[in-house]
């Protein structure tokens, strides 16, 4: 008769644990405890434990779906705000990590373990990594006031932090501005913030201010009469607000008028440009003279 082949190693430590298993699954609760007494442990110890870890469990899953349910809220309320994407990202992010270390302690707390300790590890982390980025956190702070509070949005042509420009984006710590000969310039958060903006799209219309000088000799009237024909010509200036068209001021070699026409923003610079050159080719066509500055030189001889 052949001998049986042995089982493999790895059957025999299977079978093994099955039987260790199974042997204590089969033992009696009350032979557990007894065992634990007459070796003088303290079988409450191990209940009470037993109790604390399942909070600590609760504690830990039931947090992490409060969190959950924070993060998405906090979404949605800056979705329906418009807040960039990005930015909703970092917030949503940042928020979510933050509740899960105080989740983390409150778990690890219900055990028993003092968490005293970790509170200070992680505000000595806080301090450092907050002094280390001061500028950044400043500047993020500063993108988050841009985003809540709007006072441009991409497109805008604005005036901030001696800088002028069409807003291209606005990111979490920069803004970045295309200039009109077509530079792209990168402006921290921050010193737009600290700065006064001007923001040129703002409303839907616009004034332009236009001075035009005529010669003392020239009549008022007909300078009036024709720079209102110029003006109503044109259908990109609005009729209401009506145009201001007056006399600025007496200066020293002109008589000074002011145009000031209502236009929609999209056409300021049209309306400005076009406005300029029709100005001098009627005044050229009406005898209407533009004077140049003059200057009274008196000469005196006198005697040797």
């Amino acid at each position: 008769m052949q001998d049986q082949p042995e089982a493999a190693p790895e059957q025999a430590a299977d079978n093994t644990v099955n039987e260790a298993v199974d042997a204590v699954t089969s033992m009696d609760p009350n032979t557990i405890l007894e065992f634990l007494r007459n070796n003088g442990i303290d079988s409450s110890l191990f209940v009470n434990f037993g109790k604390d870890l399942i909070v600590a469990i609760l504690i830990f899953y039931i947090g992490r779906f409060v969190v959950k349910l924070v993060v998405r809220g906090l979404t949605r309320v800056m979705d329906r705000q418009q807040v960039d994407t990005t930015l909703q990202t970092f917030v949503g992010n940042l928020v979510r990590v933050a509740l899960m270390v105080v989740v983390i302690i409150a778990a690890i707390g219900a055990i028993g373990i003092q968490t005293t300790s970790f509170i200070a590890i992680f505000g000595a982390a806080g301090l450092a990594v907050g002094l280390a980025l001061q500028g950044s956190l400043s500047n993020f702070a500063a993108g988050v006031l841009i985003v809540l509070f709007r006072p441009y949005k991409v497109g805008d042509y604005v005036e901030a932090a001696g800088i002028a420009g069409s807003v291209e984006q606005v990111q979490i710590l920069t803004t970045v501005l295309k200039t009109p000969d077509n530079k792209q310039i990168i402006v921290p958060n921050s010193q737009i913030m600290d700065s006064i903006i001007t923001n040129y799209s703002a409303n839907d219309t616009r004034r332009v201010d236009l001075t035009v000088g005529v010669s003392y000799d020239d009549d008022l009237d007909k300078v009036t009469a024709t720079l209102r024909e110029l003006v109503d010509a044109d259908e990109r200036i609005l009729k209401d607000p009506e145009c201001q068209i007056a006399v600025l001021e007496l200066a020293d070699s002109s008589v000074n008028f002011v145009v000031r026409p209502w236009t929609r923003t999209s056409d300021y610079w049209g309306v400005y440009l076009d406005l300029t050159e029709k100005i001098k080719k009627r005044f050229d066509d009406e005898g209407i003279s533009f004077p140049f500055p003059q200057q009274d030189v008196h000469l005196y001889t006198t005697e040797k």
